[in-house]
């Protein structure tokens, strides 16, 4: 699959650049689990998953040995929990089941404690959407996500009204973590079914039994190339991570085939996403500062950011039988060197994150903003975000983090991916009035497409 000359290319990627395969997530439904009784249910999942992704951490370490290529995560997804809480009326129950099995198999997460309410809730829904936040403060490795917004059906005011109120109860319930709960947790728009990436992974209803889907991610590596073309027309520049995307994705595909045939389960997608880290030499912005902007943030930042996105995509798409997930360049605030520098010097602000989702993967991702930032406002951030989504058919979402206690200028450190953050100011006007209308905004007239 690879000529010599990429596999050493590869390896000076991997050895230099920071390369790395940053997850091989295990996504397994879990509809069969199903029982007369919670703890009956609760069983079964956690018998499903540790029988069908016992050996996946193992084959994870056998294929990072063997092949030399760093595989950061090995996580699973199960199917959204809130389909299994027919019969569950504590599905604290359910998410402390799926910690306990994600800590005997060895995986760094597990995802899909969720609930898809774009059009409406269930009672199952609710019951689930109102446990996150003692679900997530109660357990370690669970992470939870809500998909509120799609194109087809437009946004649920009366979930992203819901979320505010997560996202505060969560961040209070880890107060001693400086609101941590938080950075487990995720809200969508047009959520995708097959994305391997924590907080919000989960495995759709329309994919099988099991499958093995992989995260690639090498913001370094592009960062590199680009410094060879230094001063060159943006034609070229989209060239050269076209190129760079294609190589990355080729050993993202490698990966993922070795890694469905050791478990025998089957291939699903490679996600090629620019996914950040807190280290020097592996960072979204640095690549966008590397096509001539003197700060991540300024007017130019967006334009950078979509020409990066777009050139992602269409170079990983010719390097693999199927891609999928995210596909493209994150943005976490917290999780980026270079976007820390630019926020902490007031470069780079919500609104400004907000104008670069609209070109980007996912959305306003691991932003720290004020202890008491009222419910309302965040629901706000959210329902901007899920307009972007709807309007423009694509996923984006909100991972905030309103820190207990601390206020605009403050830092908090979350350690390890998840980095260090300053607090960030938001809008201080009420959006009391505006959130508690609730009901459905309408989906855009380009949701009429069959």
């Amino acid at each position: 699959m690879l000529n010599t000359s990429e596999i050493m290319a590869t390896i000076k990627m991997i050895e230099e650049q920071k390369l790395d395969i940053r997850t091989i997530t295990m996504g397994i439904s879990l509809l069969d689990c199903i029982a007369d009784s919670e703890d009956a249910t609760c069983q079964k999942v956690y018998d499903r998953i540790t029988r069908q992704a016992q050996n996946l951490v193992k084959v994870g370490e056998d294929i990072e040995r063997e092949f030399g290529i760093p595989i950061v995560n090995k996580r699973v997804s199960i199917t959204p929990a809130a389909l299994l809480c027919g019969n569950i009326q504590n599905p604290v129950k359910l998410a402390k089941a799926l910690d306990q099995a994600g800590k005997a198999i060895g995986v760094n997460f597990i995802g899909g404690f969720s609930a898809l309410v774009q059009k409406g809730a269930t009672a199952a829904d609710l019951r689930l959407m109102r446990a996150i936040p003692q679900a997530l403060s109660e357990t370690d490795i669970v992470c939870s996500s809500v998909n509120v917004a799609s194109t087809r059906a437009g946004i649920n005011m009366d979930a992203v009204r819901m979320v505010g109120e997560i996202i505060k109860e969560t961040a209070e319930l880890t107060r001693d973590k400086d609101g941590f709960g938080c950075a487990k947790f995720v809200a969508f728009a047009n959520a995708v079914e097959d994305n391997p990436f924590m907080a919000g992974a989960f495995h759709g209803v329309g994919e099988p039994d099991a499958i093995i889907n992989v995260g690639v991610s090498g913001p370094g590596v592009v960062k590199r190339a680009l410094e060879q073309v230094k001063g060159q027309p943006f034609d070229v520049v989209a060239e050269v991570i076209k190129k760079t995307a294609f190589q990355v994705t080729r050993m993202g595909q490698m990966v993922a085939q070795e890694a469905s045939k050791r478990l025998n389960v089957p291939f699903g997608i490679v996600d090629l996403s620019l996914a950040p880290t807190p280290a020097m030499g592996d960072s979204v912005a640095h690549i966008l500062e590397e096509m001539g902007l003197e700060r991540t943030g300024q007017h130019g930042t967006t334009a950078a950011l979509a020409l990066l996105n777009d050139a992602v995509k269409k170079g990983g798409v010719m390097a693999s039988s199927s891609v999928g997930g995210l596909s493209g360049a994150f943005i976490p605030v917290s999780e980026d060197i270079g976007m820390i520098e630019a926020a902490a010097q007031g470069t780079l602000g919500l609104d400004k994150l907000e104008a670069m989702t609209c070109v980007c993967s996912v959305g306003l991702d691991m932003i720290a903003v004020p202890g008491d930032t009222p419910a309302s406002t965040l629901s706000a951030i959210l329902a901007d975000e899920a307009a972007i989504g709807v309007i423009n058919t694509k996923t984006t979402a909100i991972r905030l983090v309103p820190v207990p206690g601390k206020g605009v200028g403050e830092w908090v450190e979350f350690g390890g991916l998840l980095g260090r953050a300053p607090i960030v100011p938001v809008h201080t006007e009420s959006a009391e009035d505006f959130i508690a209308r609730g009901g459905r905004i309408p989906a855009p007239l380009n949701s009429l497409k069959n």
